[in-house]
């Protein structure tokens, strides 16, 4: 399991819009990897939405929320204009299968796809925060902003 002060490995995912996104593009900025299992889900909806819904906090706190499973991204892109996301980028760890998840230690081998967590990387790059939930809970958006705030 990574743990909290281990550097988080570069990676380049596409989004929604099939653009690329690199996490070392990012530096200077705090990520939030929203991990959840897989698009089209009640659960992972509402995560997602959370997100979107603080969009503008995020921003507040210098941080850069992503959304991330092991979908496709034609099918995030039809997810994201199904639940109105607009200003979250929604990413496809599909190939290869899963990538981020596993250099995170956070996929599930025999569903073949992430667990339900959240990860905050600092502007430097290093993991200061890792949350793995149950599958079926939704995590809780006010607990990850406090985080943030301190």
């Amino acid at each position: 399991m990574k743990n909290v002060g281990d550097k988080l490995q570069d990676f380049v995912l596409r989004d929604q819009d099939n653009k690329p996104i690199k996490s070392s593009d990012l530096r200077g900025k705090k990520i939030l990897l929203s991990f959840h299992p897989l698009a089209f889900t009640s659960v992972c909806a509402n995560q997602m939405k959370s997100l979107e819904e603080n969009a503008e906090t995020f921003k507040q706190l210098n941080t850069v929320p992503l959304g991330i499973s092991i979908d496709q991204p034609f099918a995030k892109g039809a997810w994201a204009k199904e639940l109105e996301i607009e200003n979250v980028r929604l990413l496809a760890d599909f190939w290869p299968h899963g990538g981020v998840a596993k250099s995170l230690d956070l996929f599930r081998e025999k569903e073949g796809s992430s667990m339900r967590a959240n990860v905050i990387i600092d502007e430097q790059g290093k993991i200061i925060f890792i949350k793995i939930y149950d599958i079926p809970e939704l995590p809780d958006i006010k607990e990850i902003i406090e985080f943030l705030k301190k």
